[in-house]
């Protein structure tokens, strides 16, 4: 006789279905200053970046938009004049299920623009190489982090 599994109360956990149904730039902008303005010499740049996140709920259900928002800014380090300027938002759309509710935002905030990093990430090396300068290869972002440091900055408010 097998051993049967006891009914002890407990829910059998729900599994988590994700997929991406679409991923796309939903708007751009790259300025090369340097080309309009013209630095003279030898320019060691200095790149900063800024990201933040945006998800929400769409009108069908169990779909979500998340959009990583990127402000890219070179300068040069020995005048800090502006070289390039690149603003970037791209989207993805996921079908989520199987997730509770307390944890669909971390979810949507941190697993979600994890998955469309890679591409996120090879627009902007493609646009600053198209754009006239050597390709930025972004480091990897780390969106946990990221969700943890929005959290305590809301809770200082």
């Amino acid at each position: 006789m097998a051993d049967t599994p006891k009914d002890n109360g407990a829910a059998e956990p729900t599994q988590v279905k994700s997929q991406v149904l679409a991923q796309f730039i939903r708007d751009m902008s790259f300025e090369n200053i340097l080309a309009q303005k013209g630095v003279s010499g030898d320019t060691t740049p200095e790149i900063k970046v800024q990201v933040n996140l945006d998800a929400k709920k769409r009108q069908t259900e169990g779909q979500f938009e998340v959009i990583t928002k990127l402000n890219i800014t070179s300068t040069t380090k020995e005048g800090n004049s502006p070289l390039f300027v690149l603003e970037l938002d791209y989207a993805g759309i996921f079908a989520i299920s199987g997730i509770p509710e307390e944890q669909l935002h971390p979810y949507l905030m941190i697993e979600c623009p994890r998955i469309t990093f890679p591409f996120l990430r090879r627009i902007v090396s493609d646009v600053t190489r198209d754009g006239g300068f050597p390709p930025l290869n972004l480091e990897t972002i780390d969106f946990l982090a990221l969700y943890r440091a929005e959290i305590a900055r809301r809770v200082e408010e």
